[in-house]
């Protein structure tokens, strides 16, 4: 039984190890507007945490160029200016050969700062 425990402890340590998240994560997927060098395009947020979140896009900008993010919302919108860490071009299956290649693409990113939007030193009681 402790053998057991030691293995278990072991495999634990590993995945904690592994898991270089610092901060939990918001599973919700929402729409942000993207400009970069290389132009401007829509992007479909996904898995935001306070220092940065995956952005699916059709054109990822490059890895090390900064991007401005802008979260559309009905109170003003909020904008962040990023680093994009990482880029990523999936191309899969789908289980049924009539729905064709499934593709995603998109970026991950560093946040750096954020913009004060209109009204941002406002306060109202």
């Amino acid at each position: 039984m402790l053998l057991w425990g030691r293995r278990e402890a072991r495999k634990a340590e590993a995945r904690r190890a592994t898991e270089r998240r610092g901060a939990p994560r918001l599973d919700k997927v929402f729409r942000v507007y993207l400009e970069g060098d290389r132009g401007c395009g829509l992007g479909i947020a996904r898995n935001i945490s306070e220092g940065g979140m995956f952005v699916e896009t059709r054109a990822p900008q490059p890895i090390g160029s900064q991007v401005t993010i802008t979260f559309p919302s009905d109170a003003g919108d909020m904008i962040a200016v990023a680093e994009v860490r990482y880029v990523c071009h999936l191309l899969g299956r789908a289980p049924t050969a009539e729905r064709g290649p499934l593709a995603m693409r998109g970026m991950g990113i560093r946040f750096l700062y954020f913009e004060p939007g209109p009204g941002a030193g406002l306060r109202v009681h």
